[in-house]
């Protein structure tokens, strides 16, 4: 069951088509969350052998779902190319863009869009055929490169080389599968985006131990969620799902326990907050006190959706790093449940 309540119109966002202060109520009346993803990343998004969506980034919309519907499967996805992915969200056709995106000074600020957090730190690296013999980004001078169309990875390509006094020959491409299909048929000599992407591309090759990732990062890639400009309501309830996943990691709170403890309640006062036993944090964001529970229970916390899909156990194989708590070795928290 949910509720949700009318809250004041915010300003439209300059430029910003389609934004509407009443996203909720529509996402209610469809009855379903409208989700961009993209068009195929192993481990973060990309349909199954049945056609279903799964990931990393799909698990995020699930999580929304849950916390506004109490149904993580009331989602419909959209895949989008890297070029395209934000008209749809300024045109209304998606009401959250949740695929590897990168948060920057223009999209926040230029285009009219609103990054609620980060839910993946990254960076940009290289892919090479270990037959290449090269083993550092700075040894591909006059390398033809594989690049997607429409994505930061072009400038910082660029800017590496430049700074670098190298030359390259770019080859553009406008999805993952077209560049892994230009990589594979020797194309070029490398393929550069996302080291999560890299991973993920490595992951589906027939002999990944012919391919290394090199070890060279050349840019700060955070990645995260996105929302029109103009609806801060239905931006606080992205928001702060996300950080209720996060916070549920640092709490300890996990898919398999979060009901007892709704239930029989805590000896923590920001779990029994989390969980809806204590404040009317529900009521804030126009849903239901158990909006958390719900997205914890049907999806897992941050920790158990990496785990299942892009962690060292999977084929993706990807440790933590920067993206294990703060109090782990990492960066990532979110602010208090207060």
């Amino acid at each position: 069951m949910y509720k949700y309540a009318l809250f004041g119109m915010s300003a439209l966002a300059a430029g910003t088509a389609g934004a509407s202060a009443q996203t909720l109520d529509e996402v209610m009346a469809r009855g379903e969350l409208n989700c961009g993803v993209s068009t195929g990343l192993a481990g973060f998004s990309a349909p199954d052998a049945d056609g279903d969506w799964q990931g990393f980034d799909v698990d995020f919309c699930r999580a929304i779902a849950a916390a506004v519907f109490g149904d993580a499967d009331a989602v419909n996805y959209t895949p989008l190319s890297p070029e395209r992915r934000f008209d749809p969200l300024g045109s209304g056709e998606i009401d959250v863009l949740s695929r590897n995106t990168t948060w920057t000074f223009t999209r926040d600020m230029d285009l009219g869009y609103r990054f609620v957090g980060t839910n993946y730190y990254d960076g940009q690296g290289f892919i090479v055929p270990t037959d290449l013999g090269v083993e550092s980004a700075l040894e591909l001078d006059g390398a033809t490169v594989c690049i997607q169309t429409g994505t930061t990875t072009e400038l910082n390509l660029s800017d590496f080389f430049s700074a670098n006094d190298m030359s390259y020959e770019p080859n553009p491409v406008e999805t993952n599968a077209e560049a892994q299909e230009q990589y594979l048929a020797g194309s070029c000599d490398t393929y550069t985006t996302d080291r999560s992407g890299l991973a993920a591309t490595r992951a589906s090759f027939e002999n990944p131990d012919d391919h290394m990732v090199l070890p060279e990062t050349i840019s700060k890639e955070p990645l995260g969620p996105v929302v029109r400009k103009g609806d801060e309501d239905w931006a606080g309830i992205v928001q702060w799902t996300l950080f209720a996943l996060i916070t549920a990691e640092e709490l300890d709170v996990t898919s398999e326990n979060v009901e007892e403890i709704a239930e029989e309640g805590s000896d923590v006062p920001e779990v029994e907050r989390l969980v809806g036993r204590s404040g009317d944090f529900g009521e804030l964001i126009g849903l239901e006190n158990d909006w958390a529970v719900n997205a914890i229970a049907q999806v897992g916390n941050y920790g158990e959706i990496f785990d299942r899909h892009i962690g060292v156990d999977t084929p993706i194989g990807i440790e933590r790093g920067l993206n294990a708590q703060y109090d782990n070795g990492g960066i990532l928290y979110s602010p208090p449940f207060r």
